[in-house]
């Protein structure tokens, strides 16, 4: 596991926020929670591109930073259930606002993001 080199910044709102949002799919966690998807396999099906290990780390992080709640159901097979803390709620209208400011920026958030990505991907053609 990763270990942390550098002490967090706790005196300033913008690191606060990054330290408990940073991670590739933190966000889209909270928002499918939100919209109720709650447990670990619908989440799986709402992120096709993460494997289950990183969502689970994921999700303990954000319970750690008790954004959600992990409620265990005592049945066989396990039951396993999460949603929002009133932490967890009170982002979520921030959350579709910074949605609403990439809707109104997408043409030029779609440029420069595959402009980027080519940059850093360049097709090389194939050699026989």
């Amino acid at each position: 596991m990763y270990e942390r080199k550098i002490k967090p910044n706790l005196n300033c709102g913008l690191d606060l926020m990054g330290e408990v949002l940073y991670g590739k799919w933190k966000i889209r966690l909270l928002w499918f929670i939100h919209e109720g998807f709650q447990r670990p396999s619908e989440l799986q099906r709402k992120i096709p591109g993460a494997s289950r290990r990183v969502l689970n780390m994921q999700l303990n992080e954000l319970e750690q930073h008790e954004l959600v709640v992990k409620k265990i159901y005592p049945v066989v097979p396990p039951k396993v259930e999460y949603s929002l803390t009133a932490l967890g709620e009170s982002l979520i209208p921030l959350l579709f606002q910074l949605g609403q400011w990439a809707d109104e920026h997408d043409d030029q958030l779609r440029r420069v993001i595959a402009s980027t990505w080519e940059e850093q991907h360049p097709v090389t053609p194939k050699t026989s």
